[in-house]
């Protein structure tokens, strides 16, 4: 199978042409993405939900990100990956749905199998109101561990320190492809390595959107 091509930019975000997936990590050449954090309302209490990446994920395996998430493709708009929260949880989506809640940029380094990497990012960020039990989720196999729920107030004090870790419920896929409940102490340390002040002021945006 063709390895995805992104369309590539310089810092100033001015377009450079085409490049695969691996050339832009490599290179670290600027790319845009798609970011979908899932919300649900009970009552006056706001909960977040948050993907646990796959362990063969080629970047941060094993750590807690985004609920949904994707790179752009070459000539995808951001309206296109409206597609991420479909394939990777199995909710469909319209872009009309999504509330926006700004850009990202984002410049992070690492190493995968030996291999350096350099990732330039800017992001698009919604929030998508989502009232679907966890367990009708449809897990991306290859992409998704597993989804976990929070109180956003919870989140924001586990990102501002004052907690150590949080207990979380969620789902997860068994090797046999059977989505079972499950339960996990999560801890800062185990996100996907952003700023925590970045984390907790998305999560006060998600605490705050209609």
């Amino acid at each position: 199978m063709a390895e995805e091509r992104f369309d590539i930019y310089d810092e100033h975000l001015r377009p450079l042409g085409t490049a695969s997936r691996a050339e832009t990590h490599a290179l670290g050449y600027w790319h845009r993405s798609f970011h979908c954090w899932l919300t649900r309302r009970e009552e006056n209490r706001r909960f977040v939900r948050f993907q646990l990446r796959q362990a063969g994920k080629d970047t941060y395996p094993g750590c807690y990100d985004i609920t949904a998430a994707g790179h752009l493709t070459a000539g995808e708009t951001i309206q296109d990956a409206v597609r991420e929260i479909e394939e990777e949880l199995g909710v469909a989506a319209r872009f009309e749905d999504l509330i926006p809640l700004g850009k990202a940029r984002k410049e992070m380094f690492g190493e995968v199998k030996g291999v350096p990497f350099i990732d330039r990012e800017v992001s698009d960020v919604f929030a998508l109101v989502c009232s679907l039990p966890l367990d009708a989720l449809k897990l991306q196999a290859e992409e998704v561990a597993a989804v976990f729920e929070a109180d956003v107030e919870q989140l924001i004090r586990l990102f501002e320190g004052e907690l150590p870790e949080l207990i979380c419920q969620g789902v997860g896929t068994s090797a046999e492809g059977v989505l079972s409940t499950v339960t996990r102490a999560v801890r800062v340390a185990e996100f996907v390595p952003r700023e925590p002040s970045y984390y907790a002021s998305i999560m006060r945006a998600l605490r705050d959107c209609t």
